[in-house]
This record gives structure tokens, sequence and C-alpha cells, in this order.
């Protein structure tokens, strides 16, 4: 389908103009100085790299398409310094194995100048030395647990104080102090919990249970058993992929509605709730940094771009935006840079800003993580998000705590 040059050249248009300053007087000779493998004359190869099967597919593919969506628009805006952004598109096949392979098949066969993918930390930590090993560069677009900064990896989704502290404080303060932990049995939800505990004793909060299921789970009747017999305020959910679709349908199926209950999600968004059923889901809660309801020019365009490309059926949705914005800071920092190699790129993309859909983004360059908003959505009868609370300003990331005293030594086990 096709869509308006227009928009794209204007997208592309405030890339440029949020790095012009920074950029090298003459951009040829800049990029004339050892171009990065993944380029040639015409063309800078970049890897994609997400779940196109298994169980976190149900997430990732939108994901994929959005980056897709952000190369073809700055491709038809003139591409990266002159040249067309191709892409390598990989299946991680939701196991972590496969993703570390493929990461090194994209480094090292494909030579690609970067990679935009993953979606779960066990993906990410399975990437992560790959990517130092080889010294590659890799755009993660999804909120995760923090502790964790590498100089080869950029963060575009939420680190913990940008959505999982400031959601359990809120929840504390209207919605009660019981609460029971329920996430998928690898790092994220591990780690994202060693967290909250912490944070409950420091703010006055109760644990009342604490419950693991491995990624795929359909069966929970007796987790949800369990939350019965807890008698819990708040369901704090870190289960990811379409396990969230066992759970929701049977909690719903026990006859637990959000008025006996609050959950809070962090990994489902408007994507999840097209697989998991909005009849499911409506009162339920999220936290995120961006809703497809957010409010600003750039989103417009975003939203209607994507629908144009995708079917008016499709929705976005805060790793679909944050995989997006990806490619632009990505694509802004090369031609701050004047080059695609990694050091040059990582240099030149400190401070970058961008009017993103969510609003405007700048990159810490201490941390490789971005500034963003904190949002928390009630899901309506649509399918979309009612926003319940914004943060007033993006909030600057401190993925490892530093900020909170309760916080000390949690990143040493």
């Amino acid at each position: 389908m096709k869509k308006s040059l227009g928009s794209s050249m204007m997208l592309m248009i405030v890339v440029l103009s949020m790095v012009i300053a920074g950029c090298s007087s003459n951009k040829e000779s800049g990029s004339s100085s050892s171009p990065s493998e993944g380029s040639t004359e015409d063309t800078i190869k970049v890897g994609i790299l997400h779940s196109l099967s298994g169980t976190m597919a149900i997430s990732e593919v939108s994901v994929k398409d959005s980056e897709l969506l952000a190369i073809e628009e700055i491709n038809a805006a003139g591409g990266v310094l002159g040249k067309k952004i191709v892409p390598v598109v990989e299946d991680g096949a939701s196991d972590w194995p496969t993703f570390a392979e493929k990461a090194k098949k994209l480094l090292q066969q494909d030579k690609v100048a970067t990679v935009f993918g993953g979606w779960t930390s066990s993906s990410r930590k399975a990437m992560l030395p790959v990517f130092e090993e080889l010294n590659g560069l890799l755009w993660y677009p999804v909120q995760y647990e923090g502790l964790e900064s590498s100089p080869n990896i950029f963060y575009t989704g939420a680190t913990t104080n940008q959505q999982i502290v400031p959601s359990v404080t809120w929840l504390l303060e209207n919605r009660g102090k019981k609460f029971f932990l329920l996430g998928s049995d690898y790092v994220f939800p591990q780690t994202a919990n060693k967290i909250i505990k912490a944070q409950l004793a420091a703010e006055g909060g109760e644990l009342v249970g604490e419950e693991y299921t491995p990624l795929g789970y359909t069966d929970y009747s007796t987790v949800i058993s369990k939350i019965k017999a807890a008698k819990p305020d708040v369901v704090y959910n870190t289960l990811n992929g379409d396990s969230n679709v066992a759970f929701f349908k049977q909690l719903k199926d026990a006859g637990i509605t959000t008025s006996d209950l609050t959950t809070l999600s962090v990994s489902v968004a408007e994507e999840e709730i097209r697989g998991i059923g909005t009849d499911v889901l409506v009162g339920h809660l999220a936290a995120w940094n961006y809703y497809q309801t957010t409010d600003t020019p750039a989103n417009k365009k975003f939203v209607e771009a994507y629908k144009a490309k995708y079917g008016a059926d499709r929705v976005t949705a805060d790793p679909i935006e944050a995989g997006y914005i990806a490619v632009y800071l990505w694509a802004a920092a090369v031609e701050k840079a004047g080059s695609t190699d990694v050091d040059k790129v990582r240099e030149a993309a400190k401070g970058i800003e961008f009017d993103a859909p969510e609003g405007k983004v700048t990159i810490d360059g201490e941390t490789q993580h971005i500034y963003k908003k904190v949002l928390i959505g009630e899901v309506q009868a649509d399918g979309m998000f009612k926003e319940l609370y914004s943060t007033p300003e993006p909030v600057k990331p401190d993925p490892y705590l530093k900020g909170y005293a309760w916080a000390k030594g949690l990143s040493n086990g």
C-alpha cells in the first residue's frame, strides 16, 4: 500500500535537524574514513532479529514490522549518509541460544552495521557477549529489569525506574498494600520481583505470594487458586508471551473481575490485547511509556503510517514504538558521526534528541538508555488504554537504581 512520501520526508527532516549542529562540517570526508563492514558504496546492511515463531512471536513480529517501516521511511527520505538501508531479517525463534547464534551470523557473515532486536532479557543476555566480543551494536527495544549497562547495547525501552518502581509506588498509594507476584520463569521476572520485594519492604507493602511458570505455560488453575487463597489487593504480572492469554482467560473463567482484584502487567500492551481478547482484559492495568492513544503530532503520523502499511486493524504499542524510534536514533547517530563505525556511532549518540511518537526522547550518554515518561493505563472496551497516570516530564534512566536507598546491593545478587 502506498504511503505519503511527504510524511516520510518530514520524519527524516526532524531527525536530521536534531543532529545537524553536531555533524561534521564535511560529511563526505567523515563517511569515507574506515566505513563499517556493513556498508558498501550504495547500501548499509542492518540486522533485524526477533522471534518470528514460538511463544514470543505474539509480541515480537510487530516490533520487526515497525523497524522495517522506519527503514522504509528513512530510505524514502534519502537514506543514511546518502545510502540505502538494507535489512537482513532473522528469526530468534523464542530460543535464547538461537538469538546468540543469529547475532553472530549477522555480525560475522552478513557484516551488518548494527542490529535491532530481542524482547526477553534472556535473549538480550544471550546476545550481549556476542556483541561485546565482536564490537557490534544492538538496539534493544523492550522494557526490562535494569541492573545492566553495556557499551554495545542501546536500550530504547524502559529501565526499572521508568516503569516498575513508579508503578509499584502508584499501586501502593491507589490500589492497596498486599501484592502477589506472578511471572514467567526467567531473568526478567525474577530480577524485577527481587526489586519489587525490596521496594515493598521499604514503602510499606506486603508480599502475600510469588509464583513463576515456564514460558509458554497454559494451565493457571493452581496459580489462580493460590491467588484466591492469598487475597491480594494487587497481582503484579510479569508473565511474557502467550502465557498471558491463558492466565487472563482462566482468571475471568474463575469469576475474578477487576472489581475484585487489580492486576498490573508490564508486558501486556495493545498488541497482546488483540491476542488475548479485549473482553477478557477490560479494566486491567499496564505500565508503559507509550500508548497508541498518546496525543502527539508525531504519534498521529506514526499510527497512520503503521496502519497504512500493515492494515487498519493493526495496533501500535510501546515496544513497537521503541523499535521504530531505535532505527531513527541510530540513523541520527550515524549522520552525526558521518560513519557507521560502531565506536564513532556510540560517541555521536550521546545526547541526541528525537521527537518520537511518545514525545521527546534523549539518549543518556552515560547509560545508553533514553529519557522516557512513565504511564499507567487501564484497558478500555476498544482495546486501547485510558491514561490514569503520567509523569510530567521524561524520567532520567537509572538502571542500577542509584537514586533509591532501598535498592543498595541489589545488583550484587
